[in-house]
Parts: C-alpha cells; sequence; structure tokens
C-alpha cells in the first residue's frame, strides 16, 4: 500500500522528491540549520523541477543565499517584540492587535519577515496560562476593535483548540472583528473543514480570512475549492501578498494573481514591499520598482482588482503606502483667490491641471479613453 505524501523538511526529503540536485543537498542543509523547511505536498506538486527559475520552487525551495544576511536585514524587521506588551500579543496600532498563538506554520516561506522566530526551533506556542494574560490584555484595552490572529499560522490549530480561544473572545464586547492570516488554503486545502469553520464563526463577532498567496499558480481547484468553503460559510476573505523578485514582479503575473483572487471571490488587500528579514535580500525589489509595477497594474486590471502596496517601516513603525502617485502642485499652485490647483498624470502619462481652467474643460476624445482605462473602476 503506497503510503500518502508527506510534508518535506529537510534537504534530503527534497532530493529524493526530485526538487533538488545531490550536489545541493550539504548547502541546503546549512540552510535549514538556521530557517526552517516544509514543503506541504499540495505545494510540492505545484514546483517544476526542469524550471530553474520556477516561482513556486523560488518561494519554499532554500536557497544558499539565504545564509548572506545583508548590514540593513534583522531577525525583528517590523519590530513586534518592541510592541509586545504581553507575550503573543502585539499591539502596534490603537485599535487593533495581533494574537500569536502559534509559531509553526504548514509551510515556511524563503522570505518571512518572522524567519527567526517561526519553526520547530522557534518560540513556543503560547500555553494556557499565556492564553488566559493575552486576553485579559485585550479585555482590559477598551479602544481594541480587532483582534488579528497571526503567527505562525492560526488555522493549523486543532478547532477545538481555536474555538475556545474565540469564545473567550466573543464575552469581551468591545473586540468586534476577528481576522485570520493563513496560507492553509493554498498549502494545506483539506484542513478547511466544517469543524475548522464551525469554529473561526464560533465567536459571533465579523470574521474575515485573510489568505497569504504571492503566485496565481498557487489558487489551484483544491485551495479554490477550500476558499469557496469559508466564503459561503458567510466568511469574506480578502488577500496578502509580498512582491517578490522573480517570482510576481511583472506585469502578467501580478494582473493574473490579482484577477484570480478576485474570480475566487477574494478582494486584493496588501501587496507588502519585502521585509528586511536576514538573509532575503535576494528575493526583495526596489520601491521604485515596485511603484512602477503598480502605476502599470492600475491601467490594466479593474479597481476591485487593486492591492494597496505597503511598506512596514522597520522598528515597529507601521505600514505606509507606498504606491505610486499620480498628484503634484503646478508651479503656479495657488491663485489670489486661493483656488490651489494639482497637477494630475493620468494612466497614458498625461498630465491634466485640476480643477481645469475653464478655457480646458475640453472632453477626452473618445480615442484616447482606451489601454485598460476604467472611469467607474
Amino acid at each position: 500500500m503506497t503510503s500518502p505524501p508527506k510534508t518535506l523538511r529537510s534537504a534530503a526529503e527534497l532530493f529524493a522528491e526530485g526538487l533538488v540536485r545531490a550536489e545541493d543537498v550539504a548547502a541546503l542543509d546549512a540552510v535549514a540549520a538556521c530557517y526552517a523547511v516544509a514543503v506541504p505536498p499540495a505545494l510540492a506538486a505545484l514546483i517544476d523541477p526542469a524550471d530553474p527559475n520556477d516561482p513556486i520552487a523560488r518561494q519554499f525551495i532554500p536557497d544558499p543565499a539565504e545564509l548572506d544576511t545583508a548590514p540593513e536585514e534583522r531577525d525583528d524587521p517590523i519590530g513586534d517584540d518592541a510592541m509586545t506588551p504581553v507575550e503573543g500579543v502585539v499591539h502596534r496600532y490603537p485599535d487593533r492587535v495581533l494574537l500569536k498563538l502559534v509559531h509553526v506554520c504548514p509551510v515556511y516561506c524563503r522570505f518571512c519577515f518572522r524567519r527567526a522566530m517561526v519553526g520547530p526551533s522557534g518560540r513556543p506556542t503560547l500555553s494556557p496560562r499565556k492564553i488566559v494574560a493575552a486576553l485579559e490584555y485585550i479585555r482590559g484595552h477598551r479602544e481594541i476593535f480587532e483582534v488579528i490572529f497571526t503567527g505562525g499560522d492560526p488555522l493549523i490549530l486543532p478547532p477545538g483548540k481555536l474555538g475556545a480561544v474565540l469564545r473567550a473572545i466573543a464575552e469581551i464586547e468591545h473586540v468586534r472583528v476577528v481576522r485570520f492570516h493563513t496560507r492553509v488554503p493554498v498549502a494545506v486545502p483539506e484542513a478547511i473543514t466544517p469543524a475548522l469553520i464551525a469554529a473561526l464563526k464560533s465567536s459571533g463577532k465579523a470574521t474575515y480570512v485573510v489568505l497569504h498567496a504571492n503566485h496565481p499558480r498557487e489558487l489551484t481547484d483544491a485551495a479554490r475549492k477550500a476558499c469557496a468553503l469559508l466564503i459561503d460559510a458567510g466568511i469574506p476573505m480578502l488577500s496578502q501578498s509580498v512582491l517578490l523578485k522573480g517570482v510576481n514582479d511583472d506585469d502578467k503575473t501580478l494582473a493574473e494573481l490579482m484577477r484570480a483572487f478576485v474570480a475566487a471571490r477574494i478582494k486584493p488587500y496588501y501587496l507588502h514591499h519585502g521585509d528586511l528579514a536576514p538573509g532575503t535580500a535576494h528575493l526583495r525589489t526596489t520601491l521604485a520598482a515596485g511603484q512602477a509595477l503598480m502605476r502599470r497594474l492600475r491601467g490594466r486590471v479593474s479597481g476591485l482588482a487593486q492591492p494597496t502596496y505597503v511598506l512596514d517601516l522597520p522598528g515597529g513603525a507601521g505600514k505606509v503606502p507606498v504606491g505610486p502617485t499620480y498628484l503634484g502642485p503646478t508651479a503656479a499652485a495657488c491663485e489670489p483667490g486661493g483656488t490651489m490647483h494639482y497637477e494630475v498624470e493620468d494612466l497614458q502619462g498625461r498630465t491634466h491641471t485640476y480643477p481645469p481652467a475653464p478655457e480646458d474643460m475640453e472632453p477626452v476624445p473618445e480615442e484616447d479613453d482606451r489601454d485598460g482605462r476604467e472611469t467607474e473602476a
């Protein structure tokens, strides 16, 4: 009897499945000794071993370049620890907190900003006593409107344990929204079960699931079915992606990814600029490249498929939108009467003054309203 496929957790197992070369095993063992490796069957099946630039492999197969740490990189690039009042809680923004019950995942991304904290050798799962302390902190801070479950991946917890925490949150009146950040629907789609869905809904709060996926190939039939189970149960879904060199940093791939989300009833939410996690420089683009890509995306796909391009500032200052701007003051911005004028760039790169002078208020010629412009986007 053939045993079912298992999650690949070492260079030797990756080699046995034909995903890495024999001569690379020793170097990849050195990477795995520093940063956790796990590639579940659903994602391993997507990798094309014949393609040295396969975008799925680039996300999940270890690379010797991970042992090269740039001077600006750090173990806690977005300052989680500096914003942690009690273990398991990150309180960076006034009205919401992160709740990190676990520090393990079904798959370990090679660009993970918490790579120094997660994995079998990472930080431990929150104990029952520490969960109580985390919930007491949330209960004691009435400004907290939303609790965001992250980690690690919260959806790998047994439904019973997750449901118990959510039932406790149900008793905290000022918390109105719970959100889960996860890769489970793409990494282990069979884990989206009726029991898990019931647990997710057990708080009685508005509940959202945010799916992390970076390439359209990740949205397999099984992944889309898993997402449909959540959505059909009344749980809205959003997406978050990371802009990654060699994975999704081209117009065609990024547009296809965002359209795939929308077709699966998942609203694109964030496109993250790569964080300064150790050993990830080979996967980061420049901000200028990301802005140029977002500018091209704006003219290519509808507003429904537009994520917000964000940079998580090092040290804990939080996320800021860093997408391209189309607006700038004119040379003579302020007239004597006090009216401010701006130069606005359209999707074809033409500039317009806003508000326009009366003599300039001519309609745009019909033949120019093309190239993917969506007046109601």
